[in-house]
């Protein structure tokens, strides 16, 4: 990326959620604050001081299948802040005193979901729709967090942190041979640890409700689609694309503009790593969810007729555009290189994606929702009053 003067990392290492011991719901969560509170030759002030320092444009989450660190910063701060990230995954000094401090800020970020029932919907959707551990929140659980001890976070970090799964995507103006050199210098010998990856997969649908006193009602739906690595994924993410792209998109104009039903709703297209999903969501007043729900499982279903060719033309706009601004900023493309590794094995380049994209037809969408029709959705909702699923 030469037209740029910044570079950019994505660094996953496999201490997702999944990961964790059933009881210490969070733990992943605890492991990745407390990396952060020293390492290396730098105590916690220390390390947020060279950080900043450098530059660096930062973040730490905890997903399923990795916890992720990201930086961006001046091209030629690049490797002073790997050395520092070298140090965070792998010498972490773990002090005892910062552990009730770390498991403070987790509590309250668990506490900040139960207060958001857009969230709360969507975590109960995922919860019931995967089988576990797929489905568990990363956020953790009270008793997960509130039972966790240092010796868990260090046996968690012994199985996590390690270069077998571990996935670092750079992008911007780097010099290859010098990056490679460099990395190699830093992780090279690293030692690898035993891995167990816990097998993936989803539920047979169900339709739950949770009572929820509010006059609003949440609604989360999923159903089964194509993952990543599959090769009709942008057949898949084409229709979605359709259903939510914009203030055109179906869900939108059906949904929000035409009837007025809800201030929010939209639709996804996400995928592990051999299980791709589709999932819905809107937030609507009590009194007019049914009429809501009934709406999106219709336009979820008269997907399956296909898409016309105007929707298509605005579709391939938006994602075109989308690679454009992509190629415009290291980090979106550090992210997107560990995403397509994860998936892939291999980083796809953006001109192979813009391919994909203009081989998009209406008839090859339409041939993909004739094989997989949306169907076989799990239905939770959230409110004063349980809901039909016709």
């Amino acid at each position: 990326m030469d037209s740029v003067e910044s570079a950019a990392f994505t660094l996953r290492v496999p201490s997702g959620c999944v990961y964790e011991p059933a009881e210490r719901g969070g733990l992943a969560t605890l492991v990745s604050e407390l990396v952060m509170r020293g390492c290396g030759n730098r105590d916690s002030r220390a390390l947020v001081t060279a950080l900043d320092n450098l530059g660096v444009e930062r973040g730490e989450g905890v997903a399923d299948s990795h916890t992720t660190f990201s930086g961006a910063t001046l091209a030629r701060n690049l490797f002073p802040a790997l050395e520092i990230y070298a140090d965070i995954v792998r010498r972490p000094h773990f002090p005892d005193d910062e552990l009730e401090p770390a498991r403070a800020m987790a509590l309250q970020e668990l506490a900040a979901v139960a207060d958001e029932p857009s969230q709360k919907v969507m975590l109960e959707l995922r919860k019931r729709y995967y089988v576990e551990p797929w489905g568990r929140p990363s956020q953790g659980t009270e008793a997960g967090l509130e039972s966790s001890t240092m010796a868990d976070v260090r046996a968690m970090f012994a199985r996590g942190y390690r270069p077998n799964g571990a996935i670092l995507g750079v992008a911007g103006r780097v010099d290859w041979p010098q990056l490679k050199a460099h990395v190699e210098k830093l992780f090279g010998d690293w030692a690898r640890a035993a891995a167990d990856e816990p097998a993936e997969g989803t539920g047979a649908p169900i339709n739950t409700h949770m009572n929820f006193e509010s006059g609003q009602t949440q609604v989360a739906i999923a159903y089964p689609s194509v993952p990543y690595r599959d090769p009709d994924y942008y057949q898949a993410a084409g229709a979605v694309g359709v259903l939510s792209g914009g203030m055109s998109s179906r869900l939108f104009t059906e949904v929000r503009e035409k009837r007025g039903l809800c201030y929010s709703v939209y639709a996804t297209q996400t995928s592990l790593r051999n299980h791709g999903s589709v999932v819905a969501y809107a937030g609507t007043r009590a009194d007019r969810a049914q009429e809501t729900l009934d709406v999106m499982l219709g336009e979820l279903r008269r997907l399956a007729n296909g898409i016309e060719p105007q929707e298509l033309d605005r579709l391939k706009a938006r994602i075109k555009s989308s690679l454009v601004m992509q190629g415009e900023s290291s980090g979106a493309r550090a992210s997107s290189i560990s995403r397509d590794w994860y998936y892939l094995g291999k980083a796809r380049t953006l001109d192979e994606v813009g391919l994909l994209v203009d081989a998009l037809t209406c008839d090859s969408i339409h041939k993909y929702l004739e094989a997989h029709p949306p169907e076989k959705f799990t239905v939770v909702t959230l409110g004063p009053r349980a809901l039909e699923v016709h």
